[in-house]
């Protein structure tokens, strides 16, 4: 299991046990972690799931594909560190990973 924390825009954090080979995103969804709606379920077809990635981990989570930068231009408020939670996949390597939520999806 790979400890990754959720902070909302507020500041508050919730960290969450997500077992390798599920996305950041559902191991929001299913850890009811707010700010993460992931209204097409992971499916890269929406930005209700954007997150900005910790200046420490955006080597280790890589760079965003073609298709993800497309659906990002639909996100509010997208950074360089902007990415969609369903598009990490967790491994051990990411163990300690944190992402905010940004406020506009709280």
């Amino acid at each position: 299991m790979a400890k990754i924390t959720y902070i909302a825009h507020d500041g508050s954090e919730r960290t969450v046990d997500v077992k390798p080979g599920l996305s950041v995103m559902e191991g929001a969804v299913k850890n009811n972690v707010p700010g993460i709606d992931a209204d097409c379920g992971g499916a890269c077809a929406c930005a209700t799931c954007h997150v900005y990635v910790q200046e420490p981990w955006l080597d280790k989570v890589g760079k965003p594909s073609a298709m993800e930068e497309s659906m990002l231009d639909f996100a509010e408020g997208v950074e360089p560190n902007s990415r969609l939670s369903c598009q990490i996949k967790v491994s051990d390597a990411l163990d300690g990973l944190v992402v905010k939520t940004p406020e506009s999806q709280h």
